[in-house]
C-alpha cells in the first residue's frame, strides 16, 4: 500500500462532477479521483477550517465512530473496477482488539479521513491502473 495525501480539491459547480486530487507522500505519482459536489463540498469545508454550527453528514458518522469508542484507523482505496474506485474504511473496535474493514465510496472514506486525522492509502495495483506522472490539474 502506497500512503497518499490529499493534494487538491477542484469544484466547478456548474458541473456535477468534481474532482479531488491524492499524491503520493514523498513521491511524485497522483491519482485523481471524480466525485459528487456535496462529498467535494463536505471535504473542502472541513480542509479550509470551516466549523458548521450543527454536524454535517460526515460530522455525523465521525462522531457516532467515536461515540461507539471506536476509531477509524485509516481508509483504503483498494480496487478500480470499470472506472469505479472502490474503499475501505478500516476501524478499531473492542477498546482496539477488533479490526473491522467497511466497504465505502472514496469520496465518503477522504471526508472520514480528513475530520478524524488518519492516513489514507491506495494499493499500488489501483495507482498502478490509473497511474499518471504530472497531469495538469
Amino acid at each position: 500500500m502506497v500512503e497518499m495525501e490529499l493534494s487538491k480539491i477542484i469544484i466547478d459547480e456548474k458541473r456535477q462532477d468534481q474532482v479531488i486530487v491524492l499524491k503520493e507522500k514523498g513521491g511524485e505519482r497522483l491519482l485523481p479521483i471524480v466525485i459528487g459536489l456535496n462529498e467535494a463540498s463536505a471535504i473542502k469545508l472541513k480542509v479550509s477550517g470551516f466549523a458548521p454550527p450543527r454536524p454535517l453528514t460526515h460530522d455525523l458518522l465521525h462522531n457516532i465512530i467515536e461515540g461507539l469508542e471506536a476509531k477509524l484507523e485509516k481508509i483504503v482505496i483498494d480496487d478500480l473496477k470499470d472506472g469505479t474506485f472502490h474503499a475501505k474504511l478500516v476501524i478499531r473496535v473492542n477498546h482496539g482488539k477488533e479490526e473491522k474493514v467497511i466497504d465505502a465510496r472514496p469520496s465518503d472514506s477522504i471526508a472520514l479521513a480528513v475530520r478524524a486525522k488518519v492516513p489514507i492509502y491506495v494499493e499500488e495495483e489501483v495507482l498502478k491502473k490509473s497511474e499518471l506522472s504530472k497531469p495538469e490539474f
